[in-house]
């Protein structure tokens, strides 16, 4: 360990879930299932600590994605990263669809903010701080939800810029996660969709997203009618077939499954009674999980 600690600052950052079905790059959902980042500046060089997911797995140096966030934050400040021992306790798991780079990315660029403004140079805003994320991630239908909490709505406006749209969700409402023991890599599975689709596919998918805004805000009775998908999901299934195997029986039984993010975890949005133990498969955690109402916060 290093000797002459600075500020420290520590925030919980949670998992996500993006798509939703027909929302492809543009819904996201906050979980209440969280990495615990924690950074303090010292005299001497960059620290990594990592436990849980990832662990003995991630680079240990500047090329870890907290860090390299951390770094973009403080040159959007105008200052180099100091430095800094970092440690991160990992729960949400590495490649599964639940946004575990999208919550590096935020936690880094957070922690990020917090340095650089504890050593005088300007604080970033939220809007920055999305439109540093989705640069990073390429898309910020996790980055928003990570960063917010709750149901949003994330696009790219005129000039560019990422927006956000934060809802709250139904209250009635509750999140099934089925967390894929396997990994797979959003890359690949982002080369499976074609570069054109058909025009009644986008049209259905318009619809679907629009009720799915109503049926996860206002009234959960749309919520089925609302995740229905032909963009992504289907193209994506012969790569994921326990993946697409849950799903089908899922909605086959009535559920509103749908893929979380690009797999292979999948998520159902339920109401009323769901038997948990009915719904266990191989090769699959399955538990009730909240929303996350709070998005990315500093812990006292």
């Amino acid at each position: 360990m290093t000797h002459g600690d600075g500020p420290s600052f520590a925030l919980q950052v949670p998992a996500t879930s993006a798509n939703l079905g027909p929302g492809f790059d543009s819904f996201g959902l906050a979980l209440a299932r969280y990495d615990e980042v924690t950074v303090c500046r010292t005299d001497g060089p960059l620290e990594v600590w990592v436990s849980g997911h990832g662990a003995g797995q991630v680079p240990l140096d500047g090329r870890h994605l907290v860090v390299r966030a951390m770094t973009e934050a403080c040159h959007a400040a105008g200052i180099e990263l100091p430095g800094v021992r970092l440690t991160c306790l990992n729960r949400i798991p590495h490649g599964g669809g639940l946004g575990s780079s999208a919550s590096a990315i935020v936690a880094g660029l957070l922690l990020g903010r917090e340095l650089a403004a504890a050593a005088g140079a300007p604080r970033l805003t939220d809007e920055t701080v999305l439109a540093l994320g989705t640069a990073m991630e390429g898309h910020p239908d996790n980055v928003a939800p990570a960063l917010f909490g709750g149901f949003t709505l994330a696009f790219t406006d005129d000039t560019g810029q990422p927006v956000a749209i934060r809802r709250e969700v139904h209250p009635d409402i509750r999140v099934v996660v089925f967390a894929a023991e396997e990994a797979s890599s959003t890359h690949h599975t982002r080369g499976l969709l074609p570069a054109t689709v058909p025009h009644a596919d986008a049209s259905a998918n318009a619809a679907a997203a629009a009720v799915l805004v109503h049926a996860l805000t206002c009234d959960p009775a749309f919520l089925y009618a609302g995740t229905r998908d032909r963009l992504h999901q289907h193209y994506r299934a012969a790569s994921m077939p326990a993946t697409a195997q849950l799903m089908a029986e899922l909605r086959e039984a009535g559920y509103a499954a749908v893929v979380s993010g690009a797999g292979p975890s999948v998520i159902a949005l339920v109401t009323g009674e769901f038997d948990v133990s009915r719904w266990r498969r191989a090769g699959f955690d399955v538990d009730f999980v909240p929303v996350c109402t709070t998005g990315a916060h500093l812990l006292p």
